[in-house]
């Protein structure tokens, strides 16, 4: 398998970490999932993110995970290491690139602040990864750290093994206008691929980014919208979209998403449990209405789009 680098496009998913009803691993659901995402139009996978609950795995734990996911596809696989201490980062990121994974991500800790610390951490992430690509996972709704296009830029500059952004700024479209302004002036280009639910993923693919690294549970969504917009149809992108606008809408609720991502993943027979580990929390009766309420309202859309 090749390594990642800047050209990465597509739909890379965000894969959710599956667990039995006593929260602990289910391996044939793993089987499962990666089945699905690949069969609804996934480029790419992305494990072990803040959505696949790494923090919440033990390092054994982590590791049967890489080892189940890179087995059972040929698609190229980003594993999230993102750790509170370098050495935490290099040692999974190390095993993962010997079990197959293509590059790692990660996220900037919570402690950073101003642009030089965010600047020095990247730079010793890149030292301590050596020639291990990696996808810098901009995601200041959850880790609280702001990192402005212009420092985005530097990173690209001084690390040469940053290869990828993973865009999660709302809002963030300007950001991702400057970065693309920039790499035409003459600055690196690296990937971009956005998240946040896909909430935002028209609006991204039309301001240059190269497609989605998000889970929603529906990621033939993403890939519709990714494909409509790289032949240049950008109604149908749209048209696309909303469709799907609803349940994106339900699904990012923050500190519900993630539990209703499981519950439409297993309606859809994409894993065989909803459980998402404790700390988290089964969603109420009420929810679970609105849910497939608005799935079976999704499915009429879905065939009027088509016909």
């Amino acid at each position: 398998m090749n390594r990642l680098d800047e050209t990465a496009r597509g739909v890379f998913t965000i894969a959710v970490t599956p667990f039995l009803p006593d929260g602990t691993l289910d391996l044939a659901s793993i089987d499962r999932m990666v089945d699905f995402y690949v069969e609804k139009g996934a480029t790419g996978l992305t494990i072990l993110g803040i959505m696949g609950e790494a923090g919440k795995l033990s390092a054994a734990e982590s590791e049967t995970v890489i080892r189940h996911v890179v087995a059972r596809t040929r698609l190229p696989v980003i594993v999230g290491v993102s750790a509170p201490g370098l050495a935490a980062i290099k040692s999974l990121a190390e095993r993962s690139m010997e079990i197959g994974a293509v590059g790692v991500m990660v996220a900037p800790p919570w402690t950073l602040r101003t642009d030089a610390q965010i600047l020095g951490y990247y730079r010793d992430v890149a030292d301590t990864l050596g020639d291990i690509p990696f996808v810098l996972q901009d995601f200041p709704l959850v880790t609280n750290v702001v990192i402005s296009a212009e420092t985005v830029l530097r990173i690209v500059e001084d690390c040469p093994n940053c290869v990828m952004l993973k865009h999660e700024d709302w809002p963030g479209l300007d950001k991702i206008g400057a970065l693309r302004a920039a790499s035409d002036a003459g600055a690196r280009r690296i990937s971009i691929l956005c998240g946040n639910g896909g909430q935002f993923l028209p609006e991204e693919m039309r301001r240059g980014a190269d497609g989605a690294m998000t889970g929603f549970a529906y990621p033939e969504m993403m890939a519709g919208v990714v494909a409509a917009q790289d032949a240049g149809d950008a109604d149908r992108a749209q048209d696309i979209f909303d469709a799907y606008l609803p349940v994106i809408r339900y699904e990012s609720q923050p500190g519900l998403g993630l539990a209703v991502r499981k519950y439409i993943l297993a309606k859809r027979g994409a894993i065989a449990h909803d459980t998402v580990r404790r700390p988290g929390k089964p969603l109420s009766a009420g929810t679970i209405r609105d849910l497939d309420f608005l799935m079976t309202r999704l499915e009429r859309r879905l065939a009027d789009l088509q016909s």
